[in-house]
């Protein structure tokens, strides 16, 4: 399947070099290009592309604010982030706003190939020195066992089991394909899932089920299999 991309940069040069990369790769169709963050929405309702990959300078409005704007659309892209700053408040900015993968502009271009096909299957890539500050947090947060959530006793075992699989990073194909059930039937399950305990996006939904001991923490935590990047992955 072609994956359709936007790709938003405030510098013209950057983003012509970005469609010039993508367009030699097979399986990616660039459908355009824009340094304003407004017309980047326009493009997204209009041309629906699966995947945008973005900085956080554009025109209009910042690359955080459209992609807070598109995370309220029916149907949102997943969003790569391609930028200079990875400071913390960045990092928790563009994750709390739904990003399914950060890079920075050091990044090779096999890895931003590599996170542009992981962000169309709902995966999640980031950068090495992001990945790598995220685990040491989690390992200096003090070890919960399990702590009860009000809406945790209502999940049936089979929400149970796919709010496993999405902690372990696995995609909507992957679990529908594990599960013998239909993509449409995992949707349902995450949306049901959701609402029983009151969260927003996936992210917190990991969070949640861990802390919550819906999923035991002798795994991988929080997915950490996939949340490290290609690069981080190989060298371990």
């Amino acid at each position: 399947m072609t994956i359709r991309v936007l790709i938003c940069d405030e510098l013209p040069v950057i983003g012509d070099g970005l469609r010039t990369l993508l367009d030699a790769v097979p399986g990616i169709d660039v459908i355009g290009t824009t340094d304003n963050g407004m017309e980047a929405i326009v493009l997204v309702r209009t041309a629906r592309p699966d995947v945008v990959v973005t900085d956080l300078n554009l025109r209009t409005i910042s690359g955080l604010e459209m992609i807070r704007r598109l995370a309220k659309e029916e149907t949102p892209p997943n969003v790569v982030v391609f930028t200079e700053s990875d400071a913390d408040k960045t990092v928790s900015d563009v994750l709390h706003a739904g990003v399914s993968c950060l890079l920075g502009k050091d990044a090779r271009p096999q890895e931003l190939i590599t996170a542009i096909h992981a962000a169309a299957a709902g995966q999640t890539v980031l950068a090495p020195s992001v990945a790598q500050r995220l685990v040491t947090w989690f390992r200096t947060q003090p070890h919960r066992q399990e702590t009860v959530h009000p809406g945790a006793d209502e999940l049936t075992t089979r929400e149970r089991e796919v709010v496993r699989m999405v902690a372990r990073g696995m995609s909507t194909e992957e679990v529908a394909r594990e599960l013998y059930i239909g993509e449409a039937t995992v949707r349902t399950h995450v949306y049901r899932v959701r609402t029983k305990l009151g969260v927003r996006d996936r992210a917190e939904l990991v969070s949640l089920a861990y802390r919550a001991g819906l999923i035991q923490s002798d795994g991988p935590a929080f997915g950490v299999e996939r949340v490290l990047s290609p690069v981080a992955a190989r060298s371990r």
